[in-house]
């Protein structure tokens, strides 16, 4: 039987993808070959990366606007040293909301000056800074849209006169932003989009090739834009089921329907944490994520009751993260709401017999 599967990541993906990645490892569209054995300069892979990247764009709302979507190598945590080498002349300015964005200011330094302009480190990350000023010659400005971890999610983009750079790991394709007020947006795929292997990069184009340095082959995104994220060999699968995944969403109404089923999920979960007196939620109520929601348990002795119950509820995957402790209910796309009424359902039977 199927589990609730609220994993921060690698995460839940719907099942109509599992099953087509599944048959495609078996054999692709009946080539008579696996998806994981045919070559990745094929003209059958060739669509397939095509298909991933105008998906991408379209459901961004960026086609014809100046952008490139990229699937690379890596992870988020190389687009921490990526941005800074293809941006960073001057100075970097970072907003520090999270365990990320403070691993991505320590990548950016080694190449040069970094300015903090805001952190919401003195309340371990339980909200996120609004007051802040950006140094005029800063090259761009980097911020983490979802915090994973804490449970905390920007929700109104800075307005700001330099390139505005995202790591959006925990949060792509999962609300509708304008998406064009981005000259570098970045995710590891593994939350929102497919299995882990892959990091899709959008970027503008015209912010790049304006820095002094040689940039390795590997982190210069403008070679990877002329080679349509195949300068070396991609990662075959993940980008495979990111596309299946990405296409799914279109289907399904894209980023305009899937925030509308986020959001009830949100309210349902939300509503819980703070009607029920065993429980209290982490994040700052205007800040919370609609992708993480982080809770403690009022009485830590009951902990083992609670976890023995979500258990037998076939819940899984929501431990907290050592940061922060307690627990951590990720609602990502593909995460049903039958799954967070469980959940509800097991708080509240967990205070009824407490």
């Amino acid at each position: 039987m199927k589990k609730h599967n609220f994993s921060a990541g690698p995460c839940i993906l719907p099942g109509e993808v599992m099953q087509q990645a599944a048959q495609a490892v078996q054999e692709l569209d009946g080539s008579g070959l696996s998806l994981i054995e045919i070559s990745h300069r094929s003209a059958a892979f060739i669509e397939i990366m095509d298909k991933a990247c105008e998906l991408a764009l379209e459901l961004l709302g960026l086609n014809g606007k100046g952008y490139k979507a990229l699937f690379l190598h890596g992870g988020a945590s190389t687009q921490f040293l990526a941005t800074a080498y293809n941006l960073l002349e001057n100075m970097g300015a970072y907003l520090n909301t999270g365990t990320w964005s403070t691993k991505a200011i320590k990548e950016a330094k080694l190449l040069g000056k970094v300015v903090e302009v805001a952190s919401s480190a003195d309340a371990n990350f339980n909200y996120i800074p609004k007051e802040y000023s950006i140094p005029a010659d800063a090259d761009y400005l980097h911020i983490t849209t979802n915090n994973t971890i804490f449970g905390t999610q920007v929700k109104t983009l800075p307005e700001i006169d330099t390139v505005l750079v995202s790591d959006s790991s925990s949060d792509i394709f999962s609300r509708q932003l304008d998406f064009s007020k981005f000259g570098i947006l970045y995710a590891g795929a593994q939350k929102n989009m497919g299995p882990a292997g892959t990091t899709l990069v959008v970027v503008k184009e015209d912010v790049l090739g304006k820095v002094t340095r040689c940039i390795p082959s590997m982190l210069d995104y403008s070679l990877h834009c002329s080679k349509d994220s195949m300068f070396n060999t991609p990662p075959v699968f993940a980008v495979y089921s990111s596309m299946l995944t990405l296409d799914w969403l279109q289907k399904n109404g894209g980023i305009k329907a899937i925030e509308a089923k986020n959001n009830t999920k949100a309210e349902l979960m939300y509503g819980e944490i703070d009607r029920n007196p065993l429980f209290q939620g982490f994040a700052a109520v205007e800040d919370r994520s609609t992708m993480n929601a982080t809770f403690t348990l009022e009485k830590v002795e009951l902990k083992e009751r609670f976890d023995s119950m979500c258990e037998d509820a076939l819940i899984c995957g929501i431990n907290g993260h050592r940061s922060v402790g307690g627990y951590r209910a990720s609602m990502y796309n593909a995460l049903p709401l039958t799954s967070v009424q469980t959940l509800v359902d097991v708080m509240k039977e967990f205070e009824r017999t407490a």
